[in-house]
């Protein structure tokens, strides 16, 4: 035992030593033991051969903890999602203040303005889905199988038919049918649907492939276009800051009818000249909601009416804010999210 424990002291100072700390196990030190056992007397061995063993597996404990204490503290950590290389100099490199940690994406504000305005008006907020099927996207909505106006829809479908929604349209069955019992208490429905949508789009400066919508239902005894325009105006207004004049041209959707294109006079924010072709701009979809798509909700269009709106929440907030193009809002780009 006494031969061991000299070895340990040799083996440790063996161990301080060596560059590759595993060559530890592979000591001539170690062998002479291990090849000794065989010269022990019988009734001593198995206890030797304990002992040396247990050498064996302290050994193999330093070199875990020299590894544990070591492996990364010898080499530079590399960020491999920075936005520069590991030869960029450290003066190059941008500085995170402590008062600029983060901040709410621009769309994430302007949506909770948005609904801020909807729901003082009296309005309910409901949350669209990412997945839905064919009744809610074009059946529910006055689209029969095979009718051409499904083709301005092109939007993503999985193998079992379930489509990405494109547009927040597929939830208005959904609230015409959840709110319905506001009518049996003599009050409207009136909910807003903001939400993501998903179109087959060939991306540019005006385009993408997901983006976000507000839809915008309003139903009950008596409702009228001027109702539509009147919540339209007065939206607008608050939104952008200003009284604007509105406009509405005729237009074709299968779940309204009448249609139309709801356009606003030119906010301050984008004027241009004052010639007729750039005072006006259109902004979104509407309508008064048709018979049928009463009818699939359940409601009696002898008895009740209503309007529906839909527009696009980046156009609206380009618009605001001068954006040039769509593509920034997905970019994950620091340079254009700190400017808000």
């Amino acid at each position: 035992m006494k031969e061991i424990e000299k070895a340990r002291d040799e083996l440790r100072s063996e161990f301080e030593s060596l560059a590759d700390k595993k060559l530890v196990l592979r000591s001539v030190k170690l062998k002479a033991l291990f090849d000794g056992i065989k010269e022990i007397e019988p009734d001593k061995r198995a206890e030797y051969g304990k002992a040396v063993n247990a050498l064996k597996n302290e050994l193999e404990a330093w070199i875990d903890e020299h590894a544990s204490n070591n492996s990364y503290a010898e080499i530079e950590a590399i960020d491999v999602t920075a936005p520069w290389d590991i030869n960029t100099s450290s003066d190059e490199k941008p500085r995170i203040l402590t008062s600029d940690r983060g901040s709410k994406h621009p769309l994430r504000t302007e949506i909770e303005l948005i609904i801020n305005i909807y729901q003082r008006m009296g309005f309910a907020v409901e949350e669209s889905r990412e997945i839905d099927d064919d009744y809610h996207m074009f059946e529910s909505l006055n689209f029969p199988e095979g009718h051409p106006a499904r083709d301005d829809y092109d939007t993503f479908m999985t193998d079992e038919g379930l489509i990405a929604p494109a547009h927040t349209s597929t939830m208005q069955n959904r609230v015409l049918r959840k709110y319905a019992g506001n009518l049996d208490k003599g009050e409207p429905i009136a909910v807003v649907v903001p939400d993501r949508v998903f179109r087959n789009e060939d991306l540019d400066a005006t385009h993408e492939h997901t983006f976000y919508q507000i839809e915008g239902v309003y139903v009950g005894k008596g409702v009228t276009v001027g109702n539509l325009i009147a919540t339209l105006s007065a939206f607008m207004n608050e939104y952008f800051g200003q009284e604007l004049k509105t406009k509405l041209q005729p237009f074709y959707f299968p779940f309204t009818e009448p249609s139309f294109e709801f356009a606003i006079e030119r906010p301050d924010v984008l004027k241009k000249d004052d010639s007729e072709e750039q005072k006006w701009l259109e902004l979104l979809g509407c309508g008064m909601i048709h018979p049928n798509v009463l009818k699939s909700a359940g409601i009696d269009p002898e008895v009740y009416t209503g309007f529906a709106w839909g527009n696009g929440i980046e156009r609206m907030v380009m618009m605001k804010n001068q954006i040039e193009d769509i593509r920034h809002f997905e970019s994950g780009n620091l340079k254009f999210l700190r400017q808000f």
